[in-house]
């Protein structure tokens, strides 16, 4: 297993045995705990300017997402330009973070965000269930990024991790990260809903980020639990711990099951209140959504106007 963290804790690394060491010697979760916290931080009141600063916080850290076997160019297209202008009767709203599609869309998504800020992510390494060799699953990788993808979205092999195979996972991402080359950052999905424990996913969130994640994600939304409010405050405890230790800075990205502004609001103020004012902003923590942004949209044209809008207002992804 190669050395390839450059930071303080890469002594841990260096072999399976002192990896296992750290992962397994880490502060066992206080379940309770843990969620009365982020349930006590979901009450938080935000209102007025405040709420308008959080939506629009929102909108710009949405990875826009269509992942459906359905998916075809001119509905690429038409979420691009979504994510680019996402009230094209109000030039104020801001663009998305990214658009996140399949690796065979990231050049038609590249195209229909053109002169924007508006990223192109892609899921790969066979994604959602990440089974596959992992020759298979560098060539996704290197098909997304050679298409023009700036961010990749890679699933871990939960089956190695639950069997306690943590240098397979661990050479895995730091596989894919190299196949990224230096200009795509790489987002590590680990599936919390099939993790089964707290304690499973404080290890498999620092042993992404000691792979040199650049992101660490919940989920692919493809499965019954997914982004939720404890499992989001664990992964934002990890990246503060982790950086106090290495200095060395990784996003989050909750995704899966958000889909209103009063939900969003209640994970920005998660990230305020845990991992600080560092990480509010859409280089550092993302949404994966697809509702999502039709209902900030609709929340922020009411405290615009004093009424919502008619269903016509947003479009239908």
């Amino acid at each position: 297993m190669p050395t390839t963290a450059p930071h303080a804790l890469s002594d841990v690394t260096a072999s399976d045995s002192t990896l296992r060491r750290f992962l397994h010697g880490l502060p066992g979760v206080d379940a309770v705990g843990l969620e009365a916290r982020a349930a006590s931080l979901g009450t938080r009141s935000i209102k007025t300017t405040a709420k308008a600063y959080a939506i629009d916080l929102a909108i710009s850290m949405v990875d826009l997402t269509t992942l459906e076997g359905a998916d075809t160019p001119g509905k690429v297209r038409a979420l691009g330009a979504k994510a680019v202008r996402p009230d094209p009767t109000d030039r104020s709203t801001p663009s998305t973070a990214a658009v996140c599609v399949y690796p065979d869309m990231v050049a038609t998504a590249k195209e229909a965000v053109a002169g924007s800020t508006v990223k192109v992510a892609s899921v790969a390494t066979a994604f959602p269930a990440g089974r596959a060799p992992i020759a298979v699953k560098l060539a996704d990788v290197r098909e997304a990024v050679a298409a023009g993808a700036d961010e990749i979205d890679m699933v871990i092999d939960r089956g190695a991790f639950l069997a306690g195979n943590y240098s397979k996972v661990y050479d895995e991402i730091t596989a894919v990260k190299e196949a990224c080359g230096t200009d795509a950052r790489l987002k590590v999905i680990f599936e919390t809903g099939e993790l089964s424990t707290y304690d499973n996913i404080r290890r498999a969130s620092w042993l992404g980020m000691l792979a040199g994640a650049d992101f660490i994600k919940t989920s692919t939304g493809k499965v019954a639990v997914n982004a939720t409010p404890a499992n989001t405050l664990l992964m934002l405890e990890a990246v503060r711990d982790f950086r106090a230790q290495t200095g060395i800075q990784v996003g989050v990205k909750p995704a899966g099951g958000i889909r209103t502004s009063k939900d969003a609001i209640k994970f920005l103020v998660l990230v305020n209140e845990t991992a600080g004012e560092d990480w509010l902003d859409n280089h550092w923590f993302r949404f994966g959504a697809s509702s999502l942004l039709n209902d900030l949209l609709l929340q922020r044209q009411k405290l615009a106007t004093g009424r919502y809008s008619g269903p016509d207002y947003v479009t239908v992804d």
